[in-house]
């Protein structure tokens, strides 16, 4: 039976459709892909000795584990432990990262993202939020490389995050399990100003060589090598 013109109508333009969303996927990884090959800070090499944090993956997201305690900052004056269901474990790091209001709260697991609110984020963005996990003593893997800084580049770092800190009267709300716990947080988060990029931006006020726009997780992991000397 052959198709009404209507049904033809419409099925073009759903191909159309479909094809316009393929292009802006393509061209927004291709972007990002140009976007985070380009170099801040090109000139920087690691020290071999000074104050090392970790930059944490789960392959969408990112985050910057940082020493709960060192010269430059004390962390526990900033997020109390108290404000986590397993207050008294030893702990050692902290992993801070910054991303979408709802997205944090209420999508535990990507699969309870709803294609909604891709698309809200994707046209209007969204209110940011500071996620903060307490770790003991992490160990380096593939997806928790180690990074040295100069005891100048970690104050710089220590600043730039100060800049995205709740104020002291913000709102803390429950993580996705006992170490971990949200708080309200400025900034906006777009398709230009991700969870990523808020890292790479952390590193790149450091001083530290990342990519220039790091969308995407692997953008930022790429500067990032497996184990400090830089072999795999």
């Amino acid at each position: 039976m052959a198709a009404t013109p209507l049904a033809t109508r419409l099925i073009r333009r759903t191909r159309l459709a479909a094809l316009a969303v393929a292009a802006t996927v393509a061209l927004f990884a291709l972007m990002a892909g140009i976007g985070s090959s380009i170099p801040r800070n090109a000139g920087w090499q690691a020290p071999a000795h000074g104050v090392t944090i970790m930059v944490e993956t789960n392959g969408v997201h990112t985050a910057l584990v940082l020493p709960l305690v060192s010269e430059q900052v004390d962390w526990r004056r900033v997020f109390p432990v108290q404000h986590v269901a397993a207050a008294g474990r030893p702990y050692t790091h902290l992993a801070i990262s910054w991303g979408e209001r709802e997205v944090f709260l209420n999508t535990p697991t990507w699969w309870d993202l709803r294609p909604g609110t891709v698309a809200r984020i994707a046209g209007l963005g969204g209110d940011g939020l500071l996620h903060v996990a307490h770790y003991v003593r992490p160990a380096p893997s593939a997806q928790l490389r180690p990074l040295v800084l100069r005891p100048e580049e970690y104050r710089r770092l220590v600043a730039a995050i100060g800049r995205s800190l709740p104020p002291p009267e913000a709102r803390h709300y429950p993580g996705y399990g006992a170490q971990d716990v949200f708080y309200d947080a400025p900034g906006r988060y777009t398709v230009r100003n991700t969870c990523n990029q808020w890292t790479s931006d952390m590193l790149a006020a450091a001083g530290v060589r990342i990519g220039w726009w790091t969308p995407a997780a692997g953008g930022v992991m790429k500067w990032v090598p497996e184990t400090p000397d830089g072999n795999s």
